[in-house]
């Protein structure tokens, strides 16, 4: 691994509760044959991801029970029904002290983006001032990369369910846009139409 890599730390959010799933929290969805947020951890260490935190909230307890998350530093996120915003700051919160010089920022219920898209992002990574984002036929999507400079501007910003949304759309000339719709597709798992993507 670079020494370049090496500075960036992959965040997972993993609190949603399923509103639209009858309740069903993401991270406990089974596909493959394991949790979705075990996929997911899975995923960022294939792409190079050394170290991975990751966000919990609805149902934690049984997500640390059910799911093989062994070697992450799991943060729980209390206010998790307050929306994604929370588990940004949440997650970003547990940054502090590390010496990161990036963060990687990944969705658990995004299945269809594997590790060859989230290696391309952290390739883009050059500093503490980077903001990276995957992009699909020119649209951004996930995973983003934040340099440190930008944590705190983010947490300040993630509120409700919009996460980083402001922040990426007040500083959008200055992010690297890195095509990946030729290795991902970056649909969610939102509703129960959107479980036929789980194998």
């Amino acid at each position: 691994m670079t020494e370049k890599e090496d500075g960036v730390i992959a965040l997972l959010l993993a609190a949603g509760g399923g509103r639209r799933l009858g309740g069903r929290p993401k991270a406990l969805l089974e596909h493959r044959g394991r949790p979705l947020v075990e996929h997911a951890v899975g995923v960022l260490r294939a792409a190079g991801c050394a170290r991975v935190h990751v966000v919990l909230g609805a149902r934690a307890a049984d997500v640390r029970a059910r799911a093989d998350l062994s070697g992450c530093v799991l943060v729980d996120n209390p206010d998790w029904a307050e929306g994604m915003g929370g588990s940004l700051r949440a997650g970003l919160d547990s940054l502090a002290g590390t010496g990161a010089s990036g963060v990687l920022v990944s969705l658990v219920d995004q299945p269809g983006i594997g590790p060859a898209a989230v290696a391309r992002v952290l390739a883009a990574h050059r500093d503490r001032t980077s903001l990276v984002s995957a992009a699909y036929d020119g649209a951004r999507g996930h995973p983003v990369l934040f340099g440190a400079a930008h944590w705190a501007g983010v947490a300040a910003s993630a509120t409700g369910d919009r996460g980083a949304r402001a922040y990426l759309k007040a500083h959008e000339e200055a992010i690297t846009l890195v095509e990946c719709g030729d290795v991902a597709e970056p649909y969610d798992i939102d509703t129960e139409a959107d479980l036929v993507h789980l194998e």
